[in-house]
């Protein structure tokens, strides 16, 4: 009997899975039909989100480890994938499909997301690690940051989301539009920034300091048009709009991939980036509300993820 083409390894969210069955099927079925090994199940746990489970996948000698839940989940299990050849395989679940849509792979079935993660190619992506004040540095794939962005997060209602999707993160945004800003400092070294040379800070009465690997958003909104997940370097946005008509620009300056332009929209680029606020503003990281902080250390290391690939 010839050996398997591959090992998988699914490390799943039972709360972000609607029907556990249906999708094993799947996987099984498509496994089968490539040359696969069976595929083995991991369950994720409140305590321990995924980093744990794809480290004993590692070990077990798994090819891909594929994620079926939520952004939190693929981050998790990232975390245990970063530096090793082991690839990160993405299956549809949760709300956003962050990484997964950045990458133009499929988000809308399970059987449409096996073909790539099976008989795909291997990719290497840069992966951002951040800083939180004191606490314990962490992976990041698509964006951290403060402020405008993490009060969304802190504040969108689960059972909300769980109904309406990515647009409960608009009624979100929509009650704190014109909270008030925070004084923020960003210093960016390793690349040359928009707003002045490396190093050199940038101070502005802001809504909100983000920092990002990719560039889009739910709902399709492409905040950091530029950012490239193969380029080595980190690429932010400080926006500081003043009032409702600020917000007019802001967003008009997004929508039309910034050929309106906005100047209190501010774009830098870096291989590092501090982040530092007066006061404590709500932060997030890749989507997962961590709490008020007046601190971001971030950083890049390049080519250190495997993902597979279309």
């Amino acid at each position: 009997m010839p050996e398997p083409r591959g090992r998988l390894t699914v490390v799943y969210n039972p709360i972000k899975v609607e029907d556990l069955d249906a999708d094993r099927r799947v996987v099984a079925e498509a496994c089968r039909r490539h040359g696969w090994d069976e595929p083995r199940w991991i369950e994720t746990t409140a305590e321990e989100t995924g980093e744990k489970q794809a480290r004993e996948a590692v070990e077990a000698g798994a090819d891909v480890v594929a994620t079926l839940g939520g952004d939190g989940t693929v981050r998790a299990v990232a975390t245990a994938l970063v530096g090793t050849d082991v690839a990160l395989g993405l299956l549809p679940g949760g709300t956003g499909n962050l990484l997964a849509r950045n990458l133009d792979l499929p988000v809308d079935s399970t059987e449409h997301a096996m073909g790539p993660l099976l008989s795909g190619t291997d990719l290497r992506l840069d992966v951002g690690f951040v800083t939180a004040d004191d606490d314990a540095e962490e992976v990041f794939l698509i964006m951290t940051g403060l402020g405008f962005d993490g009060e969304i997060m802190a504040g969108t209602n689960e059972r909300v989301k769980g109904l309406l999707g990515w647009p409960a993160y608009l009624l979100a945004g929509a009650r704190n539009l014109l909270n008030r800003g925070f004084t923020v400092e960003v210093a960016s070294s390793g690349a040359d920034g928009v707003t002045g040379a490396p190093g050199d800070a940038l101070r502005r009465q802001a809504r909100s300091a983000i920092v990002g690997n990719c560039g889009m958003l739910q709902g399709g909104i492409d905040l950091m048009p530029d950012a490239d997940y193969r380029d080595g370097i980190l690429d932010a946005v400080v926006i500081a709009p003043k009032g409702a008509f600020g917000w007019a620009s802001v967003v008009a300056d997004v929508s039309t991939r910034h050929r309106v332009g906005h100047k209190r929209l501010d774009r830098l680029r870096g291989k590092e980036f501090t982040i530092l606020a007066d006061r404590p503003i709500e932060a997030e990281i890749d989507g997962d509300p961590i709490g008020p902080r007046t601190r971001l250390a971030v950083r890049i290391e390049p080519s250190s993820l495997v993902v597979r690939h279309a």
